[in-house]
C-alpha cells in the first residue's frame, strides 16, 4: 500500500524551489541590468532587438498593405508626443530641406505649396502607439514613393535609381528631422517607399494642427507612432544608418508592426 506524501513536506519543498527560482530570476535580472549600455539599452537587450529587427525586416514587403477604413470608423484625435515641437517655430517661414538627391550637387528647399502641387492621395488608416493605444484617422498628402520619383535618392553606382526594382543600387535609408533637430527618425528605404507612406499635410479633412505636426508630418502605417515624425524640417537620403530618437532610448530601430 503506497504512502501518501506529507503535505507539510510538499509545502516546504515548494517553498524551497520557489525561493531558488526567485533567486535565479533576481540574479539574471541583476546580471542583465548591470551590463554595459549599447545604444540606450543593455547589450543583451540590444542584441535581441537587432535579431527582432532583422526578422521583421526580412518579412517586410512593399506589396503588403495595412488595412484601410471607411469614414465611419474614425476615432477621436489624440496627440502622440511633442518632442521637436517647440513654441518658437514660425510656420510662415517653413521649407523642407532635401539632401542626398541623385540629380543635385547639394540640398534643395521646397515650400508646402510645391509639395501640394504634386499628385496627392487620401487614406484612412490606424496609427499604433508603442504604449498600446491606437487611433483611426484620415490623412492627405503625397505618397513618399511619388515624392522620391520626382526627387530621387542617390544610388551607389551613380545611375538613375530604379525605385520599382530590388533597391540594391539605392542608398538604404532616409533620415528625417524636425526644424530644431529635437526629434529625428531613421527609416529603411523599403518602408519609406511603401505605397501607404505619406508626406502628409491634412488630417481629417483639415490642415494639420500645430500639435499634430503642421505643416508637414510623416504617416507610415507599417510602423509604430514613434516613427511617424511630426513637423518635418529636413529629409536626407543616405547610405549610413541614421540616428533615431527612440532607438537611442533603448527601443527597436526598425519599429515595424
Amino acid at each position: 500500500m503506497s504512502r501518501r506524501a506529507d503535505p507539510r513536506i510538499l509545502s516546504r519543498r515548494s517553498f524551497v524551489w520557489a525561493g531558488i527560482a526567485a533567486l535565479g530570476t533576481w540574479g539574471s535580472l541583476r546580471w542583465l541590468f548591470t551590463r554595459r549600455l549599447d545604444g540606450g539599452a543593455q547589450w543583451p537587450v540590444r542584441r535581441a532587438l537587432e535579431v527582432n529587427e532583422g526578422f521583421w525586416g526580412d518579412l517586410f514587403s512593399r506589396k503588403h498593405k495595412v488595412p484601410e477604413y471607411t469614414a465611419d470608423k474614425l476615432t477621436p484625435e489624440r496627440e502622440n508626443g511633442d518632442e521637436g515641437l517647440g513654441d518658437d517655430f514660425d510656420p510662415t517661414t517653413w521649407k523642407l530641406k532635401v539632401d542626398g538627391l541623385s540629380n543635385q550637387d547639394g540640398p534643395i528647399e521646397l515650400t508646402l505649396a510645391e509639395l501640394q502641387a504634386m499628385p496627392h492621395t487620401e487614406m484612412i488608416t490606424e496609427l499604433f502607439c508603442i504604449e498600446g493605444w491606437s487611433i483611426v484617422q484620415k490623412w492627405k498628402g503625397v505618397r513618399f514613393v511619388d515624392f522620391a520619383r520626382k526627387y530621387p535618392p542617390m544610388t551607389l553606382s551613380g545611375d538613375p535609381p530604379d525605385l520599382d526594382g530590388d533597391l540594391e543600387d539605392v542608398v538604404r535609408y532616409v533620415s528625417l528631422k524636425t526644424p530644431d533637430e529635437g526629434y529625428y527618425v531613421g527609416l529603411d528605404m523599403p518602408s519609406a517607399l511603401h505605397e501607404q507612406t505619406l508626406l502628409c499635410w491634412e488630417m481629417n479633412d483639415k490642415p494639420l494642427a500645430m500639435e499634430h505636426g503642421a505643416p508637414l508630418r510623416l504617416v507610415v502605417p507599417t510602423k509604430y507612432g514613434i516613427k511617424n515624425i511630426k513637423r518635418i524640417g529636413s529629409l536626407t537620403y543616405t547610405d549610413q544608418r541614421p540616428r533615431d530618437f527612440w532607438a537611442e532610448q533603448g527601443y527597436d530601430w526598425f519599429a515595424g508592426l
